[in-house]
């Protein structure tokens, strides 16, 4: 059968399940800043899962996402603050990082992305800064052709592999949330592909434009209602964001293995997508004979 790479589930939603603290817009940086180890517990948790990768809590440590919080100077110990959490769960062969590169200003808003000549030094520099320590790097919840352009550009200003995984637009999953299509992004040349971020239901149109590109692929859906207008103001909590009670972990991992039917060989969760969902789509791929690796 075919070998599959089990990404794990999301940080951010479980890690404030898991505080019980009211959520601010630190998100996980703010969990991981009250609760030391907490990051750990949950990289350890989808490890035991069945996962072979961890994506470090770096996604929002952006200095702009810091800008007027009491930590807006202290980018580089929150990162090196994730890497460690990051590194003190993988305790068995195989078990690799993922250094986490999330969009600046904002998720889900193409249209607050800064421009080219900003951005690329901006994504180099925290590439820089996760590339020792980091199996390879991933570029998630990239929301237009030109956020893709800026991020792979800076990342690519090391010599680590780099994964670039879109969100899409939750009804047609042929579009990114710009509503430019996928098909667009073909000029590029990660060296994998991923749709993440976005409805399961989205992800299958987006996997077939994958196909195309002749490059690894695949995806990791989250389980929230909508992106509401309240998230896509400034500064927002998650608060705003519902979770959808149909994506248990059952059904989940009957989506993941249509991905995988369509040639998916990079699986996992974001968003709302816990240890259980991993451990039921671990239990899928070997009952079916594939290899997780």
């Amino acid at each position: 059968m075919t070998d599959i790479t089990l990404l794990g589930g999301g940080l951010g939603q479980e890690l404030i399940r898991r505080a019980q603290d009211a959520p601010t817009p630190l998100w996980s940086t703010q969990v991981m800043i009250d609760h030391p180890g907490m990051v750990e517990g949950l990289h350890r948790d989808y490890f035991d899962a069945g996962a072979t990768i961890a994506t470090t809590n770096t996604y929002a440590l952006h200095l702009d996402r810091l800008q007027d919080t009491p930590f807006a100077d202290q980018q580089n110990t929150l990162i090196t603050a994730a890497l460690n959490e990051a590194e003190a769960a993988r305790t068995k062969p195989g078990q690799r990082l993922a250094g986490s590169i999330g969009p600046l200003v904002a998720s889900y808003q193409p249209n607050k992305h800064p421009d080219l000549e900003t951005a690329i030094p901006l994504y180099a520099d925290m590439a820089k800064q996760l590339a020792p320590h980091v199996d390879f790097l991933i570029c998630e919840t990239v929301a237009s052709v030109s956020h893709a352009e800026a991020i792979l550009t800076g990342a690519r200003q090391t010599n680590l592999p780099v994964w670039l995984a879109v969100t899409l637009d939750d009804e047609d999953g042929t579009r990114l949330r710009s509503g430019e299509p996928v098909t667009d992004l073909g000029h590029l040349t990660p060296d994998a592909w991923l749709a993440n971020c976005s409805a399961p239901e989205a992800m299958a149109a987006a996997l077939n434009v994958f196909t195309t590109f002749g490059k690894p692929y695949g995806a990791y859906a989250n389980g929230f209602k909508e992106i509401t207008k309240d998230f896509l103001k400034d500064k927002p909590t998650v608060d705003a964001l519902s979770a959808r009670q149909d994506v248990t972990p059952e059904n989940y991992a009957d989506t993941v293995m249509s991905w995988v039917d369509q040639g998916a060989t990079i699986v996992g969760g974001c968003c709302e997508i816990g240890p259980d969902h991993i451990r039921e789509i671990a239990r899928r791929l070997t009952a079916a004979g594939h290899t997780i690796v």
